[in-house]
């Protein structure tokens, strides 16, 4: 798969802007576990092969174990993921898939029961960037950064 284009050198004030978003949300006070899980997750659903290899990194970095990672499609099934985590993952998949249910009531509750508000907003806008940094890596067929094999 060859790059259709690349961002930063096509329009770079908004690769900058998306940059200082991503800084603003990595510094919001959540725990780096629950941000990694999250771009991870989101990233898995839309099925971005640049940000899956860029966030798998970065969770290993974060001390998120290797099982943890490979259990994460199915992280429902497995005790694995602390009840804060399953608040996140499902609020992720929930505005990942934000035209199948429109967010559901359930949902919000369940995170809300494990996130204050400030947090939630943070949660939510962690959310919506992933997502976009998904959207631009595919649309741009960014190949994913890969180690030598």
């Amino acid at each position: 798969m060859e790059a259709r284009l690349d961002l930063l050198k096509t329009a770079p004030e908004a690769y900058n802007a998306m940059l200082a978003l991503q800084g603003t949300v990595n510094k919001c006070g959540l725990e780096h576990a629950v941000l990694e899980l999250v771009k991870l997750r989101a990233s898995q659903l839309n099925s971005c092969a640049f940000c899956i290899a860029m966030h798998t990194r970065d969770a290993f970095r974060h001390g998120i174990s290797q099982e943890r990672m490979h259990l994460l499609n199915a992280w429902r099934e497995t005790p694995l993921y602390s009840e804060r985590e399953r608040a996140a993952l499902a609020w992720t998949e929930a505005l990942t898939f934000i035209t199948q249910g429109h967010a559901p009531d359930e949902v919000y509750q369940q995170v809300r029961q494990q996130f204050s508000e400030q947090e939630l907003a943070w949660l939510t806008v962690a959310i919506a960037a992933i997502n976009t940094w998904n959207r631009l890596a595919i649309s741009m067929r960014t190949p994913p950064q890969l180690d030598a094999a």
